[in-house]
């Protein structure tokens, strides 16, 4: 297990996480300190444990947002496939008819 030391809202952390995970771990804490130094902003002096409640709530309810997005997307491409799969299904039923009648006026003409 590795170890990454962190900094948010100018405090060092040490963090363990996977081997090679260390860049990721060091990217979620770049990203939560920006929105802990965002709510500090917003709120002004509180404790540091209210000051990431805060912006852990905060990122949460963004994270709720964009999972809520991606399920409204995922259902519109279900739609959207299902309505190409019927589509597709509807041509190939015309190209069958087509078919039929040619052979059908071929036949006649034999």
């Amino acid at each position: 297990m590795a170890t990454v030391n962190v900094s948010v809202n100018g405090h060092g952390y040490a963090v363990g996480c996977e081997d090679g995970q260390e860049p990721h771990v060091e990217a979620l804490a770049r990203e939560f300190d920006a929105k802990v130094r965002e709510v500090s902003s917003q709120v002004g002096k509180v404790t540091e444990l209210r000051l990431f409640l805060m912006a852990a709530l905060v990122m949460a309810d963004e994270a709720t947002d964009v999972r809520a997005r991606l399920a409204d997307c995922q259902e519109k491409l279900g739609r959207s496939q299902s309505d190409d799969a019927l589509s597709d299904v509807r041509a190939a039923q015309a190209i069958e008819a087509a078919a039929a009648r040619i052979e059908a006026l071929t036949a006649t003409l034999d």
